[in-house]
């Protein structure tokens, strides 16, 4: 009995590889992301790491209780901020 490979089976295949390539690429853009701006963090990693809403991130912004960047439409947060928020 021959095994057989069919155009479903390579279509598949294909999702399943684009698939795996998207994530490899995500994860290295995150890590290239973190590594180029150690003391400035990006607000999605922010909000991960201390677990908070985008308001209140926001909110400390408007109160200057933490330093940002506005790059691209992006804000960065200096990290040395953050870690400060814990010892007041």
């Amino acid at each position: 009995m021959e095994n057989v490979v069919t155009k479903d089976d390579l279509r598949q295949f294909g999702l399943v590889l684009l698939n795996d390539i998207r994530q490899v690429v995500e994860k290295t853009n995150e890590q290239q992301e973190s590594s180029l701006h150690p003391e400035w963090l990006k607000s999605k990693v922010v909000r991960r790491l201390m677990d908070m809403s985008a308001g209140t991130l926001q909110n400390l912004r408007i109160t200057g209780k933490i330093r940002y960047k506005k790059i691209l439409g992006s804000y960065y947060y200096n990290k040395s901020d953050l870690l400060n928020l814990f010892n007041e």
